[in-house]
């Protein structure tokens, strides 16, 4: 199984482009267009987020929603099952695959490497990677903010997220890759260029990348349910995924992992598991300086390089897009099964995060044409209820 994640970013970025574009749009089941939909000045008043999902979520879709204003929750609550064989329901506690943006984390964790002086991010990745073998020229002028960004030239992925690849194994197919573009030259969405920022972690810290997330900025910011193995979950507590035709695909863990957590095809790029709960704990961690100080969290969100074929921009792990309401932070994640999307208003400091371990089901939904229908939504009956 290869992960979904550019598949799903083309089409999120395209689609929540537009949407923003219209500053703002909410979506009855069925609806046209996005130009025929309503634009957001006459979102129902006084409708809450739970009516808003009531009418919008399409019945048998299953996850887990959570939005914020600043530090205040504003809403959080399951729909569907987490677990449909035991009956079990998705809720605010359910453990979820966030997918790719477990890209956050790692661009955090350079950033923090930075700021203890571990690293620049303007250093040659060959500074921490290729050591004992020959780094080829093409690969030398590579650096960490390449890899940051998607501009490395590195391909999107070396094979299978299961496959069992070892760090050294990654690092050395990803020097004999051939290159996409010129290092720096042009954006392309690279999980292989995550999974290298992981393995920089680890050199620079002398730590393993789990472990050195746990340490600097999951237990700082109060997220004790993230992680790959760190946490001891109740395995009844994570969700089983479901593919498009409603079968069982198992928990994240399920597919094959090496023992520290997933295998280097999908570490640092993906695979984090987390909660609704810890998302937002997330969230007002990145609104003072318990994991970094302003300077180093403003580098996260500083637009760097523009993404094809649509009005966002890139930064550290997060795309970037001007809207009416400010500045819009955000990052999909998805396979085959699930669905996720974290959405920060730089603005307002308005949190929307949503998940599915159901995201596809043939013939009758596919969430990516949702998903801005959702975040944006979410967003304006946050800010309307006056959070």
């Amino acid at each position: 199984m290869r992960t979904t994640a550019s598949r799903c970013r083309t089409a999120i970025v395209t689609v929540l482009g537009v949407a923003l574009m219209l500053g703002g749009c909410t979506e009855e089941p069925g609806a046209g267009a996005l130009a025929e939909r309503a634009p957001k000045s006459q979102i129902r008043d006084g409708e809450s987020v739970a009516d808003f999902l009531r009418r919008t979520l399409p019945a048998g879709l299953s996850g887990t929603v959570i939005a914020a204003r600043g530090d205040r929750l504003a809403y959080c609550g399951g729909f569907g099952a987490a677990n449909r064989a035991a009956g079990t329901p998705a809720s605010c506690r359910t453990v979820y695959d966030v997918m790719s943006i477990t890209k956050q984390f790692t661009a955090a964790a350079i950033v923090k490497l930075e700021v203890m002086g571990r690293l620049r991010v303007s250093d040659p990745v060959s500074r921490f990677l290729g050591r004992g073998q020959t780094v080829p020229e093409d690969k030398r002028g590579i650096t960490i903010e390449h890899l940051l960004t998607h501009t490395s030239g590195l391909v999107e992925g070396l094979g299978d997220d299961y496959d069992p690849l070892s760090r050294e194994e990654l690092v050395r197919r990803a020097l004999r890759s051939q290159l996409r573009s010129t290092p720096g030259k042009e954006f392309h969405y690279s999980n292989t260029g995550y999974s290298l920022l992981a393995a920089v972690v680890e050199e620079a810290s002398g730590e393993t990348y789990e472990q050195f997330l746990a340490r600097h900025l999951f237990t700082p910011a109060g997220m004790t349910q993230t992680g790959y193995v760190l946490p001891r979950w109740p395995r009844h507590l994570v969700a089983v995924e479901y593919d498009n035709k409603g079968r069982s695909k198992g928990r994240p863990f399920d597919h094959p992992w090496a023992a520290d957590g997933p295998y280097w095809n999908l570490r640092g790029n993906g695979g984090i598991l987390s909660t609704a709960q810890d998302m937002l704990r997330w969230h007002r961690a990145l609104l003072g300086d318990e994991i970094l100080p302003a300077r180093a969290r403003e580098k996260l969100f500083e637009p760097r390089i523009p993404e094809p074929e649509s009005e966002n921009s890139y930064g550290y792990g997060w795309s970037i897009r001007d809207t009416p309401d400010g500045p819009l932070a955000w990052h999909d994640g998805g396979n085959d099964w699930s669905l996720a999307l974290l959405s920060r208003s730089l603005r307002d400091d308005i949190l929307v995060f949503w998940v599915s371990n159901h995201a596809y089901r043939d013939g009758k939904w596919n969430l990516e044409d949702q998903a801005e229908a959702l975040t944006l939504g979410i967003a304006e009956r946050v800010r309307a209820e006056g959070y």
